[in-house]
C-alpha cells in the first residue's frame, strides 16, 4: 500500500532568533522507539504523582498549574532537511542550526536550517550498527559554549555506551569531532529494546533511557543499567543526591525500552515507553518509581507500581521522542506514523491525547522544541521498517498549540 504523501510546505525566510536558540543548548531533549508490531519494539510506561528534583533536589510542585487547552492544532510550516539516512538524534545548536546522527551510519552532521545544507561533522568510533541498535541520541553539553562538547549514546561490540566529544567546526568537514571518551559503559544491549535518548535536565545533570534489551528480567534488577532511566553527572558519576541510591545513576526501573524523556515547566520529568503487545505508555516520572514492566503493562492499578497518565495501542503509537511544548506532551510515534499531543494541567491530561499528521510523513521518531514555541520533527522512514520516499527521512518544522 503507497502511503499518501503532502506536498512540500513552503520554506520560510526567517530564521529562528539565535536568543531563543542559545537557550536550548542546555536543555536538548532526544528519544526514539520499537515496537513488537513493526514499529522499533512497542514499549508502554507509567506515571506518578511526585515531581522530579530540581537544581536543589526538591520535588517542584505546581499545583495551580494551569490548563492546556483541550484541542490543538499543528501545521507543518517549514520541510528543513532531506535525504536523511536512518536519522535518530537531534540537538539544536546555539546558532538555530541543528546536529543530527544517523542509527546506521555512526555518524553526526550538522543542519542549516536556512538552506538545508548538510554537512557531515564525522563518524563516531565503535558504534556497530544492527536491530535496533547503532548511534543514537545526542546531546550537547549544559556548558557547550564554552567546552563544546557533544554527548552520544551508541552500540557497541559489548554494550550500549554514553560517550562525549569535543566538536570543533573550524576543521574540515567530516574531522570535526575529537576522539570520543567514555562517560558510562555497561548498559545492556541486544538486536532490540536499546533505549538511547540522552537529554540534560534542569538540574545540569545528563539522563538516558535503556531497554531491557530483550531480557524482561533485567527491568527489575536494581543492579543492572537495562530497562531503566539513569540520572548522573556530565561525567557519568552518581549525583550524590536526588537519586534513591546515592552510589547508584539509576533514576527509575520496571521499563521495557524508554526512547523519550522531557521536563515539563515546573520540572518534572516525562517518559515514552514501548510496551509489548498491549499499551505503549507516557509515564510522569519519579526518583525510585517502579513502573511495572514485566509484571504490568499499562495501567495496572497495583500496588507497587506506577501507572501510565496515558497509553495506547501499539499500532496507534510505538512511541520514540518527546517535547513539552505549550503545556503539552508531544509524542512522536513510530508505528502509529502520527504526532500525539497530550495536552496537561499539573501531573493530569485534561482531555484525551489528540492525533496529528496522521500516515501523511511516516514513522516518527524525534520532536524537539525550536525555541519559538514550536516543534522540529524528525521522521524514520530509512530505518529498515519504513518505506521510504524520494525525500525521506526528513527534518519538518511546526508550529503548534
Amino acid at each position: 500500500m503507497v502511503r499518501s504523501r503532502s506536498p512540500f510546505p513552503r520554506p520560510l525566510a526567517r530564521r529562528r532568533p539565535r536568543a531563543a536558540a542559545a537557550g536550548l543548548a542546555g536543555l536538548v531533549l532526544l528519544a526514539a522507539g520499537c515496537t513488537g508490531g513493526g514499529g522499533d519494539s512497542a514499549d508502554r510506561g507509567n506515571a506518578t504523582d511526585s515531581a522530579t528534583p530540581g537544581p536543589s533536589g526538591e520535588a517542584s510542585r505546581s499545583p495551580g498549574a494551569s490548563a492546556a487547552p483541550a484541542e490543538g492544532s499543528v501545521e507543518v510550516v517549514e520541510t528543513v532537511a532531506t535525504g536523511l539516512k536512518s536519522p535518530w538524534g537531534l540537538a539544536p545548536l546555539p546558532d538555530g542550526d541543528l546536529l543530527v546522527s544517523s542509527r546506521d551510519e555512526g555518524t553526526v552532521s550538522r543542519v542549516d536550517t536556512e538552506t538545508g545544507e548538510t554537512t557531515e561533522l564525522g563518524s563516531v568510533p565503535g558504534v556497530e550498527p544492527g536491530g535496533e541498535g547503532g548511534l543514537l541520541g545526542i546531546a550537547l553539553s549544559p556548558d557547550f559554549a564554552e567546552d563544546r562538547h557533544v554527548y552520544a549514546y551508541f552500540t557497541s561490540a559489548s554494550d550500549n555506551r554514553i560517550v562525549r566529544m569535543r566538536y570543533d567546526a573550524d576543521r574540515e568537514p567530516g574531522e570535526q569531532l575529537d576522539a570520543p571518551s567514555t562517560v558510562l559503559r555497561g548498559i545492556p544491549k541486544g538486536v532490540v529494546h536499546n533505549g538511547g535518548r540522552i537529554a540534560f535536565g534542569p538540574d545540569r545533570m545528563l539522563y538516558a533511557g535503556t531497554g531491557d534489551s530483550g531480557d524482561q528480567s533485567l527491568s527489575q534488577d536494581r543492579e543492572s543499567l537495562g530497562g531503566k532511566i539513569l540520572r548522573m553527572t556530565p561525567d557519568g558519576e552518581p549525583p550524590g543526591r536526588g537519586n534513591p541510591e546515592a552510589d547508584s545513576v539509576v533514576y527509575s526501573w520496571g521499563h521495557r525500552n524508554v526512547q523519550g524523556l522531557a521536563w515539563d515547566a515546573d520540572k518534572r520529568l516525562w517518559a515514552s515507553e514501548f510496551g509489548q503487545n498491549t499499551w505503549d505508555e507516557l509515564n510522569l516520572i519519579r526518583p525510585g518509581g517502579n513502573y511495572g514492566w514485566p509484571e504490568a503493562e499499562g495501567r495496572a492499578g497495583e500496588d507497587g507500581f506506577t501507572d501510565p497518565v496515558a497509553q495506547w495501542k501499539p499500532a496507534e503509537a510505538s512511541p520514540s521522542g518527546i517535547a513539552v511544548v505549550n503545556g503539552s506532551v508531544w509524542l512522536a510515534a513510530l508505528r502509529g506514523e502520527r504526532l500525539w499531543r497530550v495536552p496537561l494541567k499539573g501531573e493530569e491530561t485534561v482531555a484525551d491525547p489528540q492525533a496529528f499528521l496522521e500516515s501523511e510523513y511516516g514513522r516518527l521518531r524525534t520532536v524537539v522544541p525550536d525555541g519559538d514555541g514550536g516543534l522540529w520533527l524528525v521522521t524514520s522512514e530509512t530505518d529498515s521498517r519504513g518505506t521510504p520516499g524520494e525525500d525521506d527521512d526528513r527534518i519538518l518544522r511546526l508550529e503548534v498549540s
